[in-house]
């Protein structure tokens, strides 16, 4: 017997359900679907959103051919036997694949001809970010979409669906008097949600009525199905990085474990230390960084069991570090800033100028070479006209960055306010 999740799922654009910042009418994704021409496309989000679902929807939409492979168990050898086939068809076909985070580097570059070819159109579903998970080569020419757990309203949604078509086909009464405990469960994803009611349904004979505690009860003691593939790695590794930032090695280490002991891949715990190493420490301490992605290359050559204790010394020496979050919020304030003034011109005494026609029109002239100075520095205007003494770099309150606050201070006295 198909599961609930696969007979209710959507085949329309009007049936789906959620990221209408996608496929809603006027939406970027739902433009492109519209107008019969779709770029390649990697679709990122978590578990249960609507990847695999919203690829075969455009599939059907357009009468495209669709193939799809799943990355855990397919190689280059399927990828070109697809890619033949497309040929035959000249072109004009949908390629899916599915977790396309774990292709290796030479999967994926087994890709590469086809999509800039326009042989196939890559649809890559992913949970992971494809910055560090897709090569560049192959990312650029993809558009990335980002998809979103569902919302309250879109679970809504799927449980009166669910309770509908269980009340037709087996001919009983479903009163579902609470939901709270569904949407717990479900943490935004659609297919926990349908398989919490399935099961909970499954076990009650004849009418029912859903409370939160019979939900609760129910599912406890099937949690085995929500656990057994990690699906709630979500909830463990924000509780990771949280004791991580909140300096609490114990409850790091803890959460490490847990992980550690579900079969957790260790790259996907490594790679999460090595964005905090500079989100929430930074120039704090400088050899955060530095750690982390030690930590990463020896958890790459030497796996489980011992990359455990790797793990586990880069945990704690994380929590037990100064914090500071002053790079992230300056790069953010940085990007807010270029969105707000556009492209600003670069000041005419440090453009480049390879060219005799540039260095006629100024390019270059007065420009000040920082090492023919005392200490190897100078005051020069560096930003744009209009964002002269703007400070995106804020130091944190910690010994190392008020050194830095201290020395921003005595060499930009007069321009930035330190």
């Amino acid at each position: 017997m198909r599961p609930l999740a696969e007979i209710l799922r959507p085949q329309t654009l009007d049936e789906y359900i959620g990221q209408k910042h996608l496929v809603n009418k006027g939406a970027i994704l739902r433009n492109a679907i519209d107008k019969g021409v779709i770029p390649s496309m990697i679709l990122w989000g978590p578990p249960g959103v609507g990847k695999t679902t919203l690829a075969n929807i455009i599939a059907n939409t357009l009468l495209m051919p669709f193939y799809s492979l799943s990355a855990i168990n397919s190689g280059v050898k399927d990828v070109r036997d697809v890619v033949d086939r497309a040929k035959q068809h000249g072109g004009n076909c949908i390629l899916f694949i599915d977790e396309i985070h774990r292709f290796s580097k030479s999967q994926q570059d087994s890709l590469l001809g086809a999509v800039e070819k326009g042989i196939v159109t890559l649809i890559g579903a992913t949970t992971e970010n494809p910055s560090f998970e897709v090569i560049s080569p192959l990312l650029s020419r993809c558009q990335v979409y980002v998809l979103k757990s569902l919302e309250k309203d879109d679970l809504a949604i799927l449980i009166d669906k669910a309770k509908t078509y269980i009340e037709k086909t087996e001919k009983r009464n479903i009163n579902i008097k609470e939901t709270e405990a569904l949407m717990r469960i479900s943490g935004g994803d659609a297919r926990k949600l349908l398989n919490a009611i399935e099961v909970v349904c499954s076990q009650m004979g004849g009418d029912i009525e859903i409370t939160n505690d019979l939900v609760g009860h129910i599912i406890q003691q099937n949690l085995s199905m929500y656990d057994k593939k990690g699906e709630n790695h979500y909830d463990i590794i924000s509780a990771f990085i949280k004791s991580l930032r909140g300096s609490d090695p114990n409850a790091a280490v803890y959460w490490l474990a847990r992980m550690i002991d579900s079969g957790e891949d260790p790259l996907f715990i490594a790679r999460r230390m090595l964005i905090l190493a500079s989100e929430d420490i930074g120039n704090a301490n400088p050899n955060a960084l530095l750690l982390a992605n030690a930590c990463f290359d020896a958890v790459n050559k030497i796996g489980y069991p011992e990359c455990r204790i790797i793990l586990s010394q880069t945990a704690i020496y994380l929590a037990t570090s100064k914090k500071s979050n002053a790079s992230y919020m300056a790069i953010d304030t940085a990007l807010a800033e270029v969105k707000n003034s556009g492209d600003l011109p670069v000041p005419l005494h440090i453009r480049n100028a390879p060219t005799k026609l540039m260095k006629q029109l100024g390019y270059g002239d007065n420009y000040k070479y920082a090492h023919d100075y005392e200490g190897n520095f100078v005051q020069q205007q560096f930003l744009p006209d209009r964002l002269q003494g703007k400070i995106f770099y804020d130091p944190s309150d910690n010994r190392k960055e008020n050194e830095i606050r201290n020395d921003l201070r005595q060499k930009w006295s007069g321009i930035y306010d330190y």
